[in-house]
């Protein structure tokens, strides 16, 4: 929706890339387009990826750009000389936006739905109707800034059917990494204010930028147990253990071997020696 001619072209050379062309059904509104063919954009995709759903398909629907069809909802509501709402949209914005967005489903016995749309935010103000009315409706956001995930603004409403259910270190691994980047901020900050920098602030600085480098950009494509792996790996070559603020347990199960501290190595041969004398 409301693609220029360069950024459809991109998208359709990824497909290709991608191998599946073949497999995707497009419908394309460009910015030259009339306004009010915008509109019917997802109700056609939504309607062709309901119908593949029920045939037993698993179908992803790319919702892009959700902020050119709120703006053509905008642009008819003032020809229409409509009572504007907040900035201009018009009243029943969450409601045309909701009875897109809740079209995703999961049919017994056949296939599925997923929506992923897609959401540009003016002026990177997440207050604005458009991301605001979609953070409500949706079940979760992936906040993008800058080619990396934005941990701070994403949310998962669906993460906690899943804890304890893929790996017993996920939510341990997840809370310390995340605490652990929000420390890494505050150390950014004091760097660029001028302040000295303590061992710890390296740590952190360090610990940050592999952080985003490996887990957050948006070029990492990797399962979910070889993320889970990958974090431990970034904790062991910037922390020692007790510095995580992870359990033992978990840390004892699931710390990289080879990242063991010289320490901890050592100490059980200490206990040996001991024993033998005795």
């Amino acid at each position: 929706m409301g693609l220029r001619h360069d950024d459809y072209l991109k998208f359709r050379q990824a497909f290709e890339a991608g191998g599946v062309l073949g497999r995707a059904i497009l419908f394309i509104h460009t910015a030259a387009d009339p306004v009010v063919e915008c509109l019917l954009i997802p109700d056609l995709c939504l309607a062709v990826g309901e119908k593949f759903a029920l045939e037993g398909k698993r179908v992803l629907v790319l919702l892009t750009d959700m902020t050119a069809f709120a703006d053509a909802l905008k642009e008819i509501s003032i020809v229409m000389e409509q009572i504007p709402s907040n900035r201009g949209y018009p009243g029943d914005l969450y409601t045309q936006m909701a009875k897109r967005y809740e079209k995703a489903i999961d049919f017994d016995g056949a296939g599925s739905m997923t929506i992923l749309a897609c959401v540009t935010m003016p002026g990177d103000d997440v207050t604005h109707p458009v991301p605001d009315n979609t953070g409500y409706i949706t079940e979760g956001q992936l906040y993008l800034r800058n080619g990396r995930i934005e941990p701070f603004g994403s949310l998962s409403r669906l993460k906690q059917q899943v804890n304890g259910e893929t790996r017993d270190d996920h939510r341990a691994i997840m809370d310390a990494c995340i605490q652990l980047y929000a420390t890494c901020r505050e150390s950014r900050e004091k760097r660029d204010m001028g302040f000295e920098m303590s061992e710890w602030d390296r740590k952190l600085l360090k610990y940050g930028k592999l952080f985003e480098q490996r887990v957050m950009d948006l070029s990492v494509n990797i399962p979910l147990f070889e993320a889970l792996d990958r974090c431990w790996s970034i904790l062991a070559e910037c922390f020692e253990p007790a510095e995580t603020g992870i359990r033992r347990s978990i840390i004892e199960a699931h710390w990289p071997k080879e990242n063991v501290p010289v320490d901890a190595e050592i100490e059980p041969e200490i206990e040996a020696a001991e024993v033998g004398k005795k």
